[in-house]
């Protein structure tokens, strides 16, 4: 074993968890846990749903790698638990987190920081004037709840009828529901890695938009990377992710998500500071266009758990 992953010591791999993304938490911590072990770290797997934090203390676990998706483990109770118990952890901070987390917080603070973004409206209940929020938005819209990941919840709404549908499905997942103007173009994500912003990965799939279906499921989803866009265009896209990373308060590693309009212009959809981990993921996918293997960047997010939170 290198010295450098000696310095580790016993690093638990925190996944599974209780959001809505429990299924594909696992599928990441798997494939972290195999390539930290196969790397010679000292790594056990370690699951909140199954085992009290309290536990964790027990176990001896000298850091933390944190790949619980959505609620409890990528919105910033999870990092300030760990912060509470003096457990360094992988990826963003407290404030960072629970800011990316939230969809519409992170709208206003793109607005805030004139960062290109879709016009958008909040909704709190289904007995909303839906005409009159189609009416201000373009006609077509897209609905999400405010803190949920993997488009869970997510669904297009055309008219004052489908926007009421669509708003009550969401409301069973959190009670402010963002709703924002339908962006037709393409669909990008850009990978961050200690302030390195990674090669930029196309998505592009049959369905009306990028799904749960299209991100885990269907195999007539697309990927580009890096992305087949001129310089200037990837230039500006990777500048405004990075500014949208940094708006946050994220750190350390993570990946936000763009749209590129059929005029030419782009906006910003969300930040994400713990994103999906597979091999086949999007991360793992820039990281491989910018020369790491995918053992290389969990160890250099692992890494980064040596610093201060």
């Amino acid at each position: 074993m290198s010295s450098t992953v000696s310095a580790f010591g016993k690093v638990a791999v925190m996944f599974g968890g209780n959001s809505a993304e429990r299924d594909v938490s696992l599928r990441s911590g798997a494939a972290v846990l195999k390539a930290l072990t196969d790397a010679g770290v000292d790594a056990f797997a370690f699951d909140p749903q199954q085992q009290a934090l309290t536990e964790l203390v027990e176990t001896g676990a000298e850091r933390v790698f944190i790949v619980l998706h959505g609620r409890g483990g990528e919105d910033g109770t999870m990092q300030g638990a760990l912060q509470l118990q003096g457990l360094p952890y992988t990826g963003s901070g407290v404030l960072g987190s629970a800011l990316a987390m939230d969809k519409i917080r992170c709208k206003w603070l793109f607005q805030a920081q004139q960062l290109p973004t879709a016009p958008f409206a909040v909704v709190h209940s289904n007995d909303t004037d839906f005409a009159g929020v189609l009416a201000s938005l373009g006609g077509k819209v897209m609905v999400k709840p405010a803190n949920e990941g993997s488009s869970i919840g997510m669904s297009a709404a055309s008219t004052a009828i489908e926007l009421q549908q669509a708003v009550t499905a969401a409301l069973q997942y959190d009670s402010e529901i963002l709703v924002e103007r339908w962006i037709t173009g393409r669909e990008f994500t850009v990978a961050m890695l200690n302030d390195q912003v990674l090669p930029i990965v196309e998505m592009r799939t049959p369905r009306a938009f990028y799904d749960y279906e299209a991100k885990y499921q269907a195999n007539s989803t697309e990927y580009l990377c890096p992305a087949p866009l001129d310089a200037e265009v990837t230039a500006a896209m990777q500048q405004t992710a990075f500014s949208a990373f940094k708006a946050v308060g994220a750190s350390g590693w993570g990946r936000v998500d763009i749209m590129l309009d059929n005029s030419g212009q782009h906006y910003l959809l969300e930040v994400n500071t713990v994103p999906g981990m597979t091999e086949k993921s999007l991360v793992p996918m820039a990281a491989k266009a910018a020369g790491l293997s995918f053992q290389q960047l969990v160890l250099a997010i692992l890494a980064q758990t040596q610093g201060n939170k």
